[in-house]
């Protein structure tokens, strides 16, 4: 290693500078000292201040002295290596020091390096340049960075370690030791005076350029350039002394305490970053309720000592409140709430001035410059943060750590909890339990499967609308209350599953009770009804692939008592049977021919069925009305109660004045579900509408409600909210879908069901209008306006019919109108047929079969060449009223509408085209009695050739406004369906034509 006294600087600018720590002189004493280094080998150096010529000086000495220590101390220290853990975190300790050291002889070196230019050449290069002024923020941080090192190593006696694995050698360095320390006495020992030769050179030093830079200020006028540079320079190292005096406090008051600590207590708190701020021995309080000895605060931790025990709150989640007495405050943390009480009110403010202040210091994550509660940032910690924490304490949190934000000591905004069983949620939170959205991923036992929920929660349970999906590949979306499935919900399998389902319908407490439908994949049918305890329970039908279905009543999952059962080939039975469909007990048969077959039924082990009753062959034909045309569930299930679970919630949120943060958890929302779960953090998310936009879109909602009341805008408005799959209305709609779809598609398209359906859509419309009313109450509401007074039953109908009908219509129209072409089926052929056989009659000859008098014949419109003749003219009479009747059907490529209205409004435009062409056909106008009406209808009729009239006319009448019946559109679609009829038995007649009617034959 060498003497020491072999510096190629000398010891006597050691000397000269510890002289001037040991005794500031004046500045004018500084001054005249200096005059030396003014002498003619100076060269320029003469023509700078003093001050600069001392900074240089100041710099090269500990330049040498920082060079000295990294060879002398350092290097030494970092040689031996520890075996134990404790030995090794030390090593690493002062390995940081030294690299932090280097990076201070650097600077160092570099403001030598300026300094030096500056007085070589005083009159190119400005006192700017200096790297102390230009970049004294970066000579601050690197100051900083040692002081850390440093004080760290301090505080759990490094240097003292470090010496003892080196013992021999550190003795024989004493005497080294005592000359570059002055005042080192022969007894002490080598690890304090390490920890002196690391220290003093930079507290002086920082001392000394204080001093010469306040000087140097004081020599700049007030316009000088570099004025506010010195300044600003001169405020730096002035805090750098105060921030360095507290930290080496800190330090040594913190390496003091470890040995009043006993040695359990100091495994667990001795690290490098602990700094004692507090100690209760110093400032007595006590702790209530909880029981500790004593109380220590660092700068990032409260601990309390009870016996051996250590319980140490991280301060980044301590929460200071004032106590109801000037001795007391408290203090919130995630698991406890706590006292501290002084004697008297002076040691209550310092102890919560210290803990506040500590508190701000952690959670800004760097230390306040120059001291503690002395930075530019704000002095009270914030209510609301960010932080980690793992909780303790038995509970559902039990172990969970939880990463988010906090207020008050509690989990509140948006975080993520974690357990070591791998369940993961992320979402809201609310005084420390999951509120609002959120998204929890379960795993389960085998083969790595998860459950995951993306549901609302309230108060620490699912509550609301949600979407789940299990690791049995079902996935349920629907609504939740205290963690269970319970109002309106959807539970729906993959049909690669053992056993397929798929239920729409209501739960209670997570079993399905109330109306609900069930698919059953494996048996192939459909379950419409009533459920109580997860099990059918009370009046139910059943409608199977093979169109076979049952209406009966149901107990604990099976049918109890009689029932009716219809067959596709529309024989009726009612009595007991099984759910394989085999009839038991006393029972009746009814054939479509009209046989009766009433006895009691049975079957046997390959027997078959067998009965013994009496079969009556003379019965007369059965009314079509009574089997074929039998609806099912009608009056067994109220309308107004079947989907109570859809429509409750949004009642609910217009009662609750249509908030927008509970939209979501009323109203539902729609996201893309994966079937294939996943651990991945990437999969705890969960693509939707961002939930802070329902508020301001709520808001405008409603005064776009306001804004068009007037009819003509209102049906654009509703038109527009309807197809909105965001707007509350649009919501509403097609969650009705959803079930109309689950009921009525499918295994539900049965004839029997076209009942249940058609009273279903006038439902749903009556309560879109309301649900449209109840928004438009409280957008009134909102306005400070007196609320629209409520509507009777006559004037609601008609809006309903008139409004919102025709536009709710078109979501349900497929599946409601493919019942009824099941249920008019039969009719619908027979009028097929005979609109085939009345197209093979040229006008003329149709005309007069169906007796249409002569003189109402437009034959007027027929322009004929020279080798046509009347008797062979096709589809020409009537053009008009027959395209215009044509319009109320979908044909091919065009468009129409599904409005019943509008239906009418076609049927009364093509009144109107027949009157007028017999208008002008004679000359005059000219009302058309039923008589001449009738046959000229069946025309239009005939050669327009709507597909599936009867169940157009079945859904019109079914759909019309009560108010137009008895009116002109009641009267004309009674028309419309005589000629239907009347079409339905020309066939009869065509049959019994005389041979004289040839077609070819002119009229």
């Amino acid at each position: 290693m060498g003497s020491l006294l072999s510096s190629e600087v000398g010891w006597s600018w050691a000397f000269w500078a510890y002289s001037l720590r040991r005794h500031p002189a004046p500045m004018a004493a500084i001054r005249s000292n200096l005059a030396w280094f003014s002498g003619p080998e100076s060269g320029t150096l003469a023509m700078c201040s003093p001050e600069e010529a001392a900074l240089l000086r100041l710099e090269e000495v500990f330049s040498a002295t920082l060079s000295r220590i990294n060879s002398f101390v350092l290097q030494p220290l970092l040689e031996a290596e520890p075996s134990d853990p404790w030995g090794r975190e030390c090593l690493q300790l002062l390995q940081q020091l030294h690299r932090s050291s280097q990076q201070l002889w650097e600077v160092t070196e570099e403001s030598l390096h300026s300094l030096q230019e500056r007085l070589r050449h005083p009159d190119s290069i400005s006192l700017e340049s200096l790297l102390l002024l230009h970049s004294a923020d970066r000579v601050l941080q690197v100051h900083l960075e040692y002081i850390e090192s440093y004080t760290s190593c301090v505080a759990v006696q490094a240097f003292q370690k470090a010496v003892k694995r080196r013992s021999e050698y550190w003795q024989g360095q004493r005497k080294a030791l005592q000359q570059f320390l002055s005042g080192m006495s022969s007894e002490g020992s080598v690890g304090t005076a390490l920890v002196q030769a690391l220290r003093q050179p930079l507290t002086h030093h920082v001392q000394q350029c204080v001093l010469l830079l306040l000087s140097l200020r004081d020599t700049v006028g007030e316009s000088h350039p570099t004025r506010e540079l010195l300044v600003h320079t001169v405020t730096i190292f002035g805090n750098l002394q105060s921030f360095m005096r507290q930290e080496l406090d800190q330090a040594m008051a913190t390496q003091a305490l470890w040995h009043t600590l006993s040695s359990r207590q100091r495994d667990v708190l001795c690290t490098p970053a602990h700094r004692l701020l507090q100690d209760s021995q110093d400032i007595p309080v006590t702790v209530t309720p909880l029981r500790a000895e004593r109380v220590l605060l660092f700068d990032d931790a409260l601990v309390l000592l009870q016996g051996h025990s250590v319980h140490t709150f991280d301060l980044k989640l301590v929460w200071v409140e004032p106590g109801q007495d000037r001795c007391m405050f408290h203090l919130l943390t995630p698991e406890e709430e706590f006292s501290l009480c002084s004697k008297d009110p002076q040691g209550q403010v310092a102890w919560q001035w210290k803990v506040t202040q500590a508190v701000c210091q952690t959670l800004r994550r760097k230390k306040d410059f120059p001291v503690l509660g002395a930075g530019l940032e704000p002095s009270e910690p914030p209510t609301c943060r960010c932080g980690a924490y793992t909780f303790r304490a038995e509970g559902r949190f039990s172990q969970a750590t939880y990463e988010g934000e906090w207020y008050g000591g509690r989990p509140h905004g948006k975080g993520t909890l974690k357990w070591p069983d791998g369940r993961n949620h992320v979402g809201d939170f609310c005084q420390g339990l999951e509120h609002g959205f959120g998204i929890r991923l379960v795993p389960q036992a085998s083969e790595d499967k998860f459950d995951c929920y993306k549901c609302h929660w309230r108060e620490g349970s699912m509550c609301g609308y949600g979407i789940c999906e299990y690791s049995t590949s079902e996935v349920y979306k629907g609504y939740f209350q205290e963690g269970l499935r319970h109002g309106f919900g959807v539970l729906e399998s993959t049909p690669q599953t053992p056993q397929p389902c798929r239920y729409t319908g209501h739960w209670e407490r997570g079993q399905r009770s109330g109306y609900g439908v069930q698919d059953d994949g494996d048996r192939g049918e459909r379950y419409i009804g009533m459920w109580q305890a997860d099990q059918r329970h009370g009046p139910g039908v059943v409608v199977t692939q093979a169109g076979v279905c049952y209406q009966g009543t149901f107990q604990a999952d099976k049918m109890v008592g009689p029932g009716i059962l219809l067959c596709e080939d529309d024989s009726l039975y009612e009595g007991t049977f099984t759910r394989d469909l085999t009839f038991v007990g006393k029972g009746k048969v009814t054939f479509p021919n009209g046989f009766t077959l009433e006895g009691s039924f049975g079957s046997g082990a390959g027997r078959g069925l067998h009965t013994q009753g009496v079969l009556d062959t003379a019965a007369l034909p059965p009314d079509p009305g009574s089997t074929r045309k039998r609806q099912l569930g009608l009056g067994v299930f109220p309308v107004e109660s079947r989907w109570q679970g859809v429509y409750g919630p949004f009642q609910d949120f217009v009662q609750a004045g249509c908030p927008g943060d509970l939209q979501e958890a009323l109203l539902g929302f729609h996201v893309q579900s994966s079937r294939e779960l996943r651990k991945s953090q990437e999969y705890l998310c969960c693509e939707r509408t961002h939930p802070e936009d329902h508020a301001g879109r709520m808001e405008d909602i409603l005064e776009e409600l306001l804004q068009h009341r007037a009819p003509e805008a209102l049906q654009q408005c509703l038109r527009k909210a309807l197809s909105n799959s965001l707007h509350p209305l649009g919501k509403l709609l097609r969650t009705l879908m959803l079930t109309f779809q689950a009921t009525y598609s499918g295994i539900g398209a049965n004839k029997h069901l076209q009942g249940l359906a058609q009273e279903e859509v006038k439902q749903h419309a009556q309560e879109l209008w309301a649900a449209y009313r109840g928004l438009l109450q409280v957008a009134l509401q909102c306005k400070g306006q007196a609320p629209e007074e409520d509507q009777d039953a006559e004037a609601r109908d008609l809006q309903v019919h008139r409004l919102m009908l025709p536009l709710v219509l078109p979501s349900f129209y497929s599946e409601l109108f493919t019942l009824y072409l099941l249920l008019h089926e039969r009719e619908d052929s027979l009028y097929s047929q005979g609109i085939a056989n009345l197209s093979l009659f040229p006008d003329t000859k149709l005309l007069e079969f169906l007796d249409v008098q002569k003189h109402l014949w437009p034959l007027k419109d027929l322009m004929l060449t020279t080798n046509q003749r009347y008797s062979l003219v096709r589809d020409a009479c009537f053009l008009s009223a027959t395209e215009c009747l044509q319009k109320m059907i979908q044909l091919p490529r065009c468009s129409t509408t599904v409005d019943p209205r509008e239906k009418l409004e076609v049927l009364e435009r093509t009144y109107g085209e027949i009157e007028a062409t017999v208008s002008r056909m004679l000359g005059q106008e000219h009302k058309l009695p039923m008589d001449d009406l009738l046959p000229l209808l069946i025309y239009v009729v005939s050669r327009a050739q709507i597909q599936h009239l009867g169940a157009e006319i079945h859904l019109i009448r079914d759909m019309m406004a009560p108010i137009h019946t008895g009116g002109l559109y009641d009267f004309l679609l009674t028309a419309l369906e005589s000629c239907y009829e009347h079409i339905q038995k020309e066939d009869m007649r065509l049959h019994r034509l005389p041979s004289r009617w040839n077609s070819r034959e002119p009229w």
